[in-house]
């Protein structure tokens, strides 16, 4: 597969030698996988350098797609790795079963969303994807298949969820989805004018609502500082299913510069914050555009132009947020920097069964930068300064280029995932950060 497999924010460079599945399974099986060599690719949603290995081969996953079995008496339901979310709504949810979490994309695949354990909008109810994992199938490099549960190579299982798939190939999981009666939401969206009035919301929307989640007008200062829109959903009682529809829109190509400047932000956030606020009162919402709004506009990344995005999502503890959150929207501003999309969301005390899982209690802030160079990376510097001295957490399958320190603080347990990392998996995020620490915790020179 000669075509190149980049990452969603585009700003690192992307792995060009791609191959199949099977192929990548005989060599498994065969115990000849060299070291270093291999890392899974889903469907390339990962923003950073997680889904990269740009020394060796990716194993391109989507071919890889069937739902193998759902029982719609019970929500159970297997599928393999290279299914993706919106195939398991579109199977399950005309029988009344929904995913208990889903991220903000549908267009992830089974095993990304095991692999990164990602969260969604009901942290605070549904804790992370992993929470809801009954099994894995596991193929390693030892040329054996692991079947991995939390009672059965307890381990292993652990250290795959969240693991970055560095633990091996996974083929396809089980997973326990969640009772609803009906896939669509009835939400409810209030405004707030400042970050103290958000929190003073927070903790009882929570407590009223299977999800909330808040937008930020991240370029609103002075006395507007911190307004937003906190936006509350709960599954509707009954009605019928409906498919999500095909994107409406698209970026047919990328623009050889950023379509997205701080002027176009800011008419941008003055026309959401008003359509949104027109429907201040409780509504029923299509779930598509609730849980995946930007799914509505295919390649919507490519208006970041040829140098792509960074994200950067921190999570800060509760004690700490309602300082540290401020701090880290006006370093943004001092720096000169927009972002297109500004989300905070409360994590609950759910813990994740995965060894590496980003979401912890506290508050989480979402940002989108389009990439400028020196100047972006020294405000990411930045907020990763703040989030850690906080005693906060960077989320790593968001990062393109996050430091040592950073991460270990961020992830004390890594070196326990090095232990059951599988020696052929790794990728461009892992080399860069635990290989270079070293296991006695100095620095080290990447090896494969």
């Amino acid at each position: 597969m000669a075509e190149a497999h980049p990452s969603f924010g585009r700003a690192t460079v992307a792995t060009k030698d791609g191959f199949g599945v099977k192929e990548a399974i005989s060599l498994l099986k065969s115990g000849r996988a060299a070291a270093g060599a291999l890392l899974a690719y889903g469907n390339g949603r990962s923003y950073g350098d997680t889904c990269q290995n740009r020394q060796g081969r990716l194993i391109v996953m989507r071919e890889r797609n069937r739902i193998l079995s759902f029982d719609p008496e019970t929500g159970l339901l297997k599928a393999e790795a290279g299914a993706m979310l919106s195939d398991i709504i579109e199977v399950a949810a005309p029988h009344g079963w929904f995913p208990a979490v889903v991220p903000g994309t549908r267009f992830v695949t089974i095993g990304g969303a095991v692999a990164n354990d990602v969260h969604g909008k009901n942290h605070h109810r549904r804790g992370t994807f992993g929470c809801h994992v009954e099994a894995l199938t596991l193929l390693r490099s030892d040329g054996k298949l692991h079947e991995c549960r939390a009672d059965r190579e307890a381990d292993l299982f652990r250290a795959t969820i969240g693991g970055m798939g560095l633990t091996g190939l996974i083929l396809d999981a089980t997973i326990r989805l969640m009772k609803v009666g009906a896939a669509d939401v009835e939400e409810r969206i209030v405004a707030f004018s400042s970050l103290d009035e958000y929190f003073d919301l927070a903790e009882e929307a929570d407590a009223q609502n299977e999800y909330a989640v808040a937008w930020i007008d991240q370029l609103a200062g002075g006395t507007e500082a911190g307004r937003g829109l906190l936006m509350t959903a709960n599954h509707a009682s009954s009605g019928r299913f409906r498919p999500a529809k095909p994107a409406r829109l698209s970026v047919p190509f990328q623009p050889p510069f950023n379509a997205l400047n701080g002027l176009s932000i800011r008419l941008f956030n003055k026309a959401y914050r008003w359509a949104k606020a027109r429907k201040e009162g409780p509504h029923r919402s299509h779930y598509a555009s609730y849980f995946f709004p930007l799914d509505g506009v295919r390649d919507w990344n490519r208006l970041y132009g040829p140098r792509g995005l960074f994200q950067h999502q921190s999570v800060v503890p509760e004690e700490a947020s309602r300082r540290v959150i401020p701090k880290l929207l006006a370093a943004t501003r001092a720096a000169g920097q927009a972002s297109f999309l500004t989300v905070l969301k409360r994590f609950g005390a759910a813990s994740s069964p995965g060894l590496l899982s980003f979401p912890r209690p506290g508050y989480t802030l979402t940002l989108d930068f389009p990439n400028r160079g020196e100047k972006t990376l020294q405000l990411l510097g930045r907020l990763d300064e703040i989030t850690v001295a906080a005693g906060g957490a960077v989320n790593p399958y968001k990062d393109a280029r996050m430091g040592t320190g950073i991460f270990a603080a961020s992830f004390p347990a890594w070196r326990e995932l090095e232990r059951h990392r599988d020696p052929a998996f790794i990728s461009d995020f892992w080399r860069r950060t635990a290989l270079v620490i070293g296991p006695a915790g100095g620095l080290a020179q990447a090896a494969e």
